[in-house]
């Protein structure tokens, strides 16, 4: 496969959630990726419009992870036009986007933006107005690095391409993370806590505040396990706080 080709389907692979449908998630993104393998493999019309359709199915995985699957998929298919027994392409894709889109949730959104998002807020408290730009050259790098090695590992390896996210151990350190941020917290507590003789999260009202609001979260979640629809729980919120604030409890 010629590097123009690879580079044009990496490129493509950022945008794979600008058509994200509930129908079939990230189908769309995924099909326009794979779009130039397709001129590259010299496939008739009928073998292009085959190509497509195997791969307009439904996919969904976490986003970053969508340029390591995109570059074992190219691979395979490249693989698939040289060899008599074609390998099962889309089993592979759908048992990769699976795992992938776990361990993502796990390390992404679970760990790595929260502990980032921590720090700035850290860094926004001692009055660095460059704050949200720090966020953005810390966090950005990392994901882009594992969608660029990822993609490359992954053409080159082909199905054994989930070797290099594997070998990231990328739970573990969510998991150290996790644990980094809960003492960055405590640390940050105590820090407010001295500066000034007091702390603003631990007043009598706050706590009253953030009892309520947990009571309400979690009668929210009942009434959804009850079967009552999501929209008549978020009209039924608006109708309460406009009570709440014409009675006065709200200000």
């Amino acid at each position: 496969m010629k590097k123009t080709t690879l580079l044009n389907v990496f490129v493509r692979s950022l945008f794979i959630h600008a058509a994200l449908n509930f129908k079939r998630m990230q189908n769309l993104g995924f099909a326009m990726a794979v779009i130039p393998v397709i001129n590259q493999l010299g496939l008739t019309k009928k073998e292009s419009q085959e190509f497509l359709t195997k791969h307009l199915q439904v996919f969904n995985t976490h986003p970053y992870f969508s340029a390591p699957i995109i570059g074992t998929v190219v691979r395979l298919e490249e693989e698939n036009t040289s060899r008599d027994e074609a390998v099962d392409v889309h089993s592979i894709k759908r048992s990769l986007m699976a795992s992938y889109a776990a361990i993502g949730d796990i390390f992404f959104w679970g760990a790595l933006r929260p502990f980032i998002a921590i720090i700035s807020v850290l860094l926004i408290y001692m009055g660095l107005v460059f704050a949200p730009i720090v966020y953005l050259f810390v966090y950005t790098p990392i994901h882009f690095w594992v969608r660029v090695k990822g993609f490359i590992e992954g053409y080159r390896q082909g199905k054994r391409g989930f070797e290099f996210i594997r070998s990231m151990d990328m739970p573990s350190l969510a998991v150290k993370l996790r644990w980094i941020s809960l003492g960055v917290l405590m640390a940050l507590i105590i820090w407010l806590s001295r500066n000034g003789g007091y702390c603003p999260f631990t007043t009598s009202h706050t706590i009253i505040v953030k009892i309520v609001a947990m009571t309400v979260v979690i009668l929210c979640l009942f009434l959804i396990k009850k079967g009552i629809s999501q929209i008549s729980i978020i009209y039924g919120a608006v109708v309460a706080f406009i009570i709440l604030s014409w009675t006065g409890w709200i200000h």
